[in-house]
């Protein structure tokens, strides 16, 4: 599921570590910037300082499918909706997470709450409030952004790396047609992979995020799990309708009502969670779009409105 697109991929690639400087139209653009590791290979984000910032960041979940690269970054970097936060002051921190089929929901999870408190750590540095972060992204980057905002996790006071002190919480969010209850996916109690099989002619390039594992140690191997109720308790983990609780950040929803992969139903399940919970949130439905148009200029005015309000605490 790809932010304004629909499409299978392969991926085949390597992380680099070195920082490099770009410097755009009206704003620079720091490449490859570490902000965690694992298994022994760099986790990265770029940062993108606009000219003239206004000490607000905003979060980027470069994600379709689940799928993250650099290279999808280059691919937004000059449209409507990134470069209305630039020109309104904001810091932009595209962050790249590990990709399914490797990495699964759970472990890409994890990236997210290590990009956001690396972040918040290094408030200072890229001049922005730690206490005001925003996140935005669409399709699964849309599902990662949700997540982000209902369950934030807060930081470990005794953790030796200071970045993991850090909450992973963030103050407000937009989310383009996010998948947000996998159980009840298009209705009740459809499972996210059959409508998907029905829309990608019987495939799901997208199942292996939720191909969910374990280590056996008894086999000393990483194997699949088989317990379709351990299955479904993780499936549910992850959607993130389930976390909605009082405290989330505000949310806005943008969703096309004729979106066959991420069916509208799925975000108008996720705002009247968050209208029980007394949550700040808002739909915008695009009439007649499926999953991924290009931004119009009313809906790019919305998005930014929506930051300027709860970050910058403009009406």
């Amino acid at each position: 599921m790809k932010s304004h697109t629909i499409k299978s991929v392969v991926i085949v690639g390597v992380l680099f570590c070195l920082s490099i400087n770009v410097k755009g139209a009206g704003f620079e653009r720091t490449k490859d910037v570490i902000y965690g590791r694992k298994h022994g290979v760099a986790l990265t984000m770029d940062v993108i300082t606009p000219n003239k910032p206004n000490n607000r960041g905003v979060i980027f979940a470069v994600s379709g499918g689940w799928f993250s690269s650099h290279e999808n970054i280059d691919k937004v970097i000059d449209r409507g909706t990134f470069l209305e936060l630039l020109k309104r002051g904001y810091t932009v921190f595209a962050v790249v997470h590990g990709s399914q089929p490797k990495f699964t929901v759970p472990e890409i999870r994890e990236d997210m709450h290590r990009a956001v408190r690396f972040i918040r750590h290094h408030a200072g540095r890229y001049k922005i409030d730690p206490d005001s972060i925003g996140m935005f992204g669409g399709s699964a980057g849309g599902h990662l952004t949700l997540l982000q905002g209902t369950d934030g996790q807060d930081g470990d006071p005794s953790a030796k790396d200071p970045i993991e002190r850090e909450s992973s919480g963030v103050q407000a969010i937009v989310s383009y047609f996010p998948p947000t209850d996998f159980l009840n996916y298009g209705e009740e109690g459809q499972h996210f992979d059959k409508l998907v099989r029905q829309v990608m002619f019987g495939k799901n390039p997208f199942l292996a995020a939720l191909d969910f594992r374990e280590f056996d140690k008894g086999k000393q191997l990483i194997v699949k799990i088989e317990d379709q109720a351990e299955v479904n308790r993780m499936l549910k983990d992850v959607s993130p309708i389930t976390h909605v609780n009082k405290g989330d950040a505000p949310a806005l929803l943008i969703h096309g009502d004729a979106d066959l992969l991420v069916p509208i139903q799925q975000s108008r399940l996720i705002l009247k969670k968050f209208k029980q919970a007394g949550v700040e949130a808002k739909l915008i439905t695009m009439p007649g779009k499926n999953h991924g148009w290009k931004a119009e200029p009313d809906e790019i005015r919305q998005f930014g409105d929506w930051f300027d309000k709860h970050l910058l605490g403009e009406k």
